[in-house]
């Protein structure tokens, strides 16, 4: 496999999209279950762009296959703080390509000055947490029944990361 790290580009925007679909409709990771609209979601994209956001993506063999983000607080108080999403394909898993995403994408952070990265990850996620934990996230606390799927409740977990020299 041919594997790149690359940051967001606009040939990416299409694969991106399908590959945040196909992660979503997993019902396991995200926020959501299904991607936003095409429209909207190449208007983030292009917004990401614009703003210099923190966004980059896998690409194995010309095909995005995941991707992480870090993307700043709203406000003066919390423009010092990320949030870190990221996302992978099936196909794609257990292969250190989800470890690769989040150094490139926690590298960009802190070379766009922000000092805190926080994520939230739901407690069964077993395979995440353990990677968030080898990166240096600590836990910070348990959000009991934050996430609701198909009327089933499951606690998340907010974990963060410090820049060592803020």
């Amino acid at each position: 496999m041919n594997l790149s790290i690359e940051p967001v580009a606009p040939a990416h925007f299409e694969g991106l999209w399908r590959a945040l679909d196909t992660v979503a409709r997993e019902k396991r990771f995200l926020a959501f279950t299904e991607a936003p609209p095409w429209e909207s979601s190449r208007a983030f994209y292009e917004y990401i762009i614009a703003n210099d956001q923190c966004q980059v993506v896998a690409v194995a063999d010309g095909q995005v296959v995941g991707w992480c983000d870090v993307l700043p607080g709203m406000g003066q108080t919390r423009a010092h703080v990320g949030t870190l999403g990221i996302g992978l394909i099936p196909s794609a898993r257990h292969q250190g390509i989800g470890a690769r995403l989040m150094r490139a994408a926690i590298d960009g952070a802190w070379a766009r000055g922000l000092t805190r990265i926080e994520l939230s990850v739901r407690a069964d996620n077993t395979n995440a947490r353990a990677l968030y934990e080898r990166l240096g996230f600590e836990l910070e606390g348990i959000r009991r029944r934050s996430v609701r799927v198909d009327g089933d409740y499951h606690d998340s977990l907010a974990m963060a990361l410090l820049r060592d020299d803020a």
